[in-house]
């Protein structure tokens, strides 16, 4: 009996390696550091300022390679990384910068095979990191309001894989009215009001399951983190943000770079509770003031919309219902 097993290509993985063909992306990179990315056509030329070079130079050649125009310019190409892709494809809405789609697949542990609902697909930018992440047997579920944005994301995403993806379903409306998905691993939400959604969100999670949500202010970080906190179904949400800072590195002469990618959002992530089950009594204290009489918060305030200072136990244990019902 023969036991080797059986194989099949992962979607996209034909248009990541091999020697360059017709249909590829390839990425040109001149002395300066300047790039631009073309599709490989039989026939073509590419024209610059200094020239052109014929597409057909590049069709059978390797990776790595340096062509030369006409007038003498050189440019490397290499296919372009995801991250290049990224911040070069056509946009409707702006995309999920690759520092925080790493954090998103990492941080949210986006699995092989795992079940992903997307809320927010813009222009399909974290998209192909999460079909990336879960392959074809997985599912990656998006969800967009915009139909211009969903066809722009449809075309990137078909761009990127060099094909439909097939674990890849797409939505036109919102989540919290048309979430009809059970039992899902993890759910990513890349929108104005994550909040709205957390109820859907809710029932649609496992137990163990991860919902992620990426925001662009503070005020927005405040709310998301606040109804999830009172929510009832979720672990203590975890708020932080990244930052990557390149360096100049020339012989002796290594400092940091004069730019860096500062903040693009905050991430917040949170596990989902069993059915039924109270987290145990949150040990740290919150600092006076933190829910003052005029601190707003839709899910996590009375009816009246005021917050009083929450009252402390003995110990030191918060007795405010807003508190307890989360994880140290």
């Amino acid at each position: 009996m023969d036991s080797t097993p059986t194989s099949t290509v992962p979607t996209g993985a034909e248009h990541r390696r091999g020697l360059f063909k017709a249909g590829d992306q390839v990425q040109l990179t001149d002395a300066k550091g300047r790039m631009s990315t073309i599709t490989l056509q039989a026939g073509k030329q590419y024209h610059t300022h200094k020239g052109a070079f014929d597409h057909d130079e590049l069709i059978g050649s390797p990776e790595g390679v340096v062509v030369k125009t006409s007038g003498g310019n050189e440019y490397l190409a290499l296919r372009p990384l995801l991250s290049d892709f990224v911040l070069s494809m056509p946009r409707g809405a702006a995309v999920v910068y690759p520092k925080d789609a790493g954090q998103i697949v990492q941080m949210a542990d986006i699995f092989p095979g795992a079940r992903v609902v997307e809320a927010g697909v813009g222009s399909g930018a974290l998209t192909c990191s999460l079909l990336r992440a879960v392959g074809d047997s997985g599912m990656v579920h998006s969800y967009e309001r915009r139909e211009e944005f969903a066809e722009i994301a449809a075309k990137n995403v078909r761009s990127f894989f060099g094909a439909e993806h097939p674990a890849w379903r797409l939505t036109i409306g919102d989540l919290a009215e048309k979430l009809a998905d059970e039992e899902v691993d993890r759910v990513v939400l890349d929108m104005l009001a994550p909040w709205d959604c957390v109820d859907a969100v809710a029932k649609a999670l496992v137990p163990g399951g991860v919902i992620c949500c990426y925001v662009a202010t503070t005020t927005q970080l405040s709310r998301t983190v606040e109804t999830l906190r009172s929510h009832g179904a979720f672990t203590e949400p975890q708020p932080w943000e990244s930052m990557v800072r390149g360096w100049h590195v020339e012989g002796l002469a290594v400092r940091p770079d004069h730019r860096m990618i500062g903040h693009t959002g905050f991430l917040v992530t949170a596990r989902r509770l069993a059915d039924g089950v109270t987290p145990p009594v949150r040990r740290r204290r919150p600092s006076k003031g933190a829910y003052a009489a005029d601190y707003l918060a839709e899910g996590a305030t009375p009816a009246d919309g005021t917050m009083p200072d929450p009252e402390f136990n003995e110990d030191g244990t918060v007795t405010s219902s807003v508190a307890r019902r989360v994880l140290p």
